[in-house]
């Protein structure tokens, strides 16, 4: 059996803050890491931005390995036992731990054909894999609109790809975006080169040769080299949940990371944590949060005793266009745009009953803490008063 002071359940981004939060205040405390990954602990966010222009693939690493941590990886933590502080893995090894850690982050959700024939792009396996095909391939299907579908198809288009999208709303980032920056992302993708299939989805995938036949429910069918699918994420929680933890759309844990057990700790993709500047239960999937939750909660494990009181938050590049945003970001929540130059540059609020829950700055930099703020006011907030704020 394996002991140690603080172990971690994921390999990810999450877990190298963990131990870097962990290392500020404990520099010699044994630490174990089990991941599912066969990779030690990379930044994900290259793997749609910076690794497609030319950053050398050196740089995606955390150098966690520096950090004196005992790696277990490739392998599924598949019993937790809290009472005994006791964990098992898929190949039989025992653990066991004084302050334990869940950062298992999400898997993607999956079609009911394709089997792995579809790249559901999320690892650096994923991008490998991906590189390689656009290597030898000219013609790829990207399904979904999202974060990892929009900006998975202007990497292919940039590199001169032919690039169909097929999503299930009418325009892209329909359910977060005001309609008419997401009508205008519609003729932007278009004018790439991208061929939108709009409110349609893929009803079959057939492989043949080396390429695929794929067939959507409206009745269009064609070919293509590579299947990439970004349809959303769902928490891993099995492990948690077995084990009675408090799990709803993730684990439950209190403004210091602690889940529903003694010395058991969650951050990441997976926590459901209390968000300090919306005041309710929140979850989110991206670096920022992960970075932070994950260092304060490794800081915490050690004994710190401090709340998470950060609001992450996080950005996105399509083609020319960028954005980092804060909060909520959902088209059915009122909108006021203000734009500089309109589609160019501008800001974006999100407000419920007058209160600001989100705000999406579009090509417009270094106005997070300034939107952070202005969503710590109770307002409430009249449109004319936004114009303007930031």
């Amino acid at each position: 059996m394996k002991s140690y002071k603080f172990l971690i359940v994921g390999s990810g981004m999450t877990a190298d803050a963990a131990v870097r939060g962990i290392r500020e205040l404990d520099p010699n405390g044994s630490i174990g890491m089990i991941g599912s990954e066969t990779d030690m602990p990379y930044a994900r966010p290259p793997l749609t931005k910076g690794m497609w222009k030319g950053r050398p693939f050196e740089k995606i690493w955390r150098g966690t390995d520096k950090l004196n941590v005992e790696f277990h990886l490739g392998r599924q933590v598949t019993e937790l036992d809290p009472k005994s502080k006791l964990l098992r893995d898929d190949q039989g090894e025992e653990y066991s731990y004084d302050k334990l850690l869940l950062a298992t982050g999400g898997s993607p959700i999956r079609l009911p054909f394709g089997g792995n024939e579809i790249i559901y792009y999320r690892t650096l396996q994923d991008y490998q894999r991906l590189r390689a095909l656009t290597e030898q391939g000219q013609r790829f299907l990207v399904i979904g609109a999202g974060f990892i579908g929009s900006e998975v198809a202007a990497v292919l288009s940039t590199l001169g790809k032919q690039v169909t999208m097929i999503f299930r709303e009418n325009s892209i980032g329909e359910n977060i975006y005001p309609s008419e920056l997401s009508n205008f992302l519609n003729d932007t993708y278009r004018k790439k080169g991208v061929d939108l299939v709009l409110a349609d989805e893929v009803a079959s995938l057939e492989k043949t040769g080396t390429s695929f036949k794929v067939q959507t429910r409206g009745g269009r069918t064609f070919e293509v080299d590579g299947v990439v699918a970004g349809i959303g994420v769902r928490p891993n929680v099995e492990l948690a949940k077995s084990a009675g933890l408090k799990v709803e759309n993730g684990i439950i844990v209190d403004d210091h990371q602690r889940a529903s057990m003694p010395d058991i700790f969650a951050a990441g993709d997976v926590a459901m944590f209390p968000h300090a500047t919306l005041g309710k239960l929140a979850r989110i999937e991206h670096e920022d949060n992960a970075l932070q939750m994950g260092k304060q909660a490794g800081r915490n494990m050690a004994g710190a005793d401090e709340p998470y009181t950060h609001t992450p938050f996080f950005y996105s590049d399509l083609f020319e266009f960028g954005y980092e945003a804060v909060g909520e970001l959902s088209s059915k929540l009122e909108m006021v745009t203000d734009w500089q130059e309109p589609f160019q540059k501008g800001t974006v609020y999100y407000l419920d009953g007058g209160r600001v829950r989100g705000v999406l700055l579009w090509n417009v930099w270094k106005k997070i803490e300034e939107a952070t703020a202005l969503m710590a006011e109770p307002g409430p907030f009249k449109a004319a008063e936004l114009k303007g704020r930031l």
